[in-house]
């Protein structure tokens, strides 16, 4: 019965450092002794391309992305911008109307259908043979499209996504533990596209040929996620494209991130559960390998995580040393629940403490909502201050 105690406090601290540390290391093993082919540096003809923006309510920001999206470095007749308008109704529809006079097409929604929705929508109105998605509050650099669109120059390549760059608009301490979690990310989708094909891509900024859009999602599914699963199933790769930068303002408050990160992880459970065969190590192979370390095993640890704690608690009455791993663990959530809320915390401890808790519980929520089939179709997108060009 100890053993067994033991085992199931440690499984999920055992499988996050495996999913967190030990993956990465065997994937810059393995890229030392195989990589895939290098992204093209340069394309022979610029395809066309149909950005999309969807939106919901974001009148504060959409004004200053489509600004920058304006005046992207790429072929004005070879470039279509599209805003997705999820019924929006402060105002952000006026904001993009002004924008048409400058080739901006509005599609609005009559009613809420969610973000999925209106992405599927996308193709009935995009002209582009690569469709680049991106997000109503970041920033895209002005040379980061080209950059982009480039790598579809290798034919293998389904999917591109650009390289998440966490800013503070205001030059404070904002969310650090998130900013230190993208770079992170982004390292890993570099080594997952050197071992062939990263497994899902940046909801901010990612492009997708045309057919491979073709086919609608499940509201309740994630495009960005579902994006390089499609392309694996359709034979295609998805890579991550270093020099094409976005950048993503940081949530400031743990508690932002909190909602966002529940909402996102329950939809990418949903679309793990949907695409689970490319899960079959003996069809999909390393796809299949790094499908499940990156995802499935980085989201199993939340769902442990109550079993985990029950049995330390059991441990603690046999053990000195699990009373004292007990004692520091809830004295790290209960700073991690006052923190939740606050903005800006300038103590790193603190403001990973609190990070921590926020992603625990957002796993747990995600998890509760999955198992019980709750189809999170509705978008509510996270509000972020906006972001400045580079």
């Amino acid at each position: 019965m100890f053993a067994f105690a033991v085992a199931v406090a440690v499984a999920p601290i055992a499988i996050g450092l495996y999913a967190y540390v030990v993956y990465p290391a065997i994937l810059w093993i393995a890229t030392l002794l195989y990589s895939a082919k290098s992204l093209p540096s340069e394309t022979a003809e610029w395809p066309s391309v149909t950005i999309t923006v969807p939106v919901y309510n974001a009148v504060s920001s959409i004004g200053n992305t489509l600004h920058l999206l304006m005046d992207l470095d790429y072929p004005r007749d070879r470039l279509q911008v599209v805003v997705l308008s999820d019924a929006s109704t402060d105002g952000t529809d006026d904001v993009v109307g002004g924008f048409a006079s400058r080739g901006v097409e509005l599609v609005r929604a009559t009613e809420r259908r969610g973000k999925t929705a209106a992405e599927n929508s996308a193709l009935s109105f995009a002209r582009g043979e690569i469709i680049v998605n991106v997000d109503a509050t970041v920033a895209v650099p002005r040379d980061s499209l080209k950059a982009l669109v480039r790598s579809f120059a290798d034919p293998s390549v389904g999917v591109a996504s650009g390289r998440d760059v966490s800013v503070d608009p205001e030059g404070g301490a904002g969310n650090r533990a998130e900013g230190g979690y993208v770079g992170y990310e982004m390292w890993v989708r570099g080594l997952e596209t050197r071992f062939g094909s990263i497994v899902g891509a940046s909801g901010c900024f990612f492009g997708i040929r045309r057919q491979i859009h073709s086919d609608a999602l499940p509201p309740e599914l994630s495009w960005d996620f579902a994006s390089a699963l499609v392309a694996r199933q359709k034979g295609y790769r998805a890579v991550s494209v270093p020099e094409a930068l976005c950048l993503v303002p940081r949530a400031m408050s743990i508690e932002t991130e909190f909602r966002r990160k529940a909402r996102t992880m329950a939809r990418g459970l949903s679309t793990l559960f949907h695409f689970s065969v490319l899960m079959n190590p003996i069809r999909y192979g390393r796809f299949a390998f790094s499908l499940i370390s990156h995802k499935l095993l980085r989201w199993l640890p939340y769902l442990l995580s109550p079993f985990s704690l029950v049995a330390l608690a059991i441990l603690a009455t046999q053990s000195a040393i699990a009373a004292l791993v007990l004692i520091a663990l809830v004295t790290g959530v209960v700073c991690g629940i006052v923190l939740r809320d606050r903005n800006g915390i300038g103590s790193k401890p603190l403001a990973v403490a609190g990070f921590a808790v926020a992603a625990v519980s957002a796993g747990l929520i995600a998890w509760y909502d999955a198992i019980r089939g709750e189809r999170m179709v509705i978008w509510s997108p996270t509000q972020r201050p906006g972001a400045s060009s580079v």
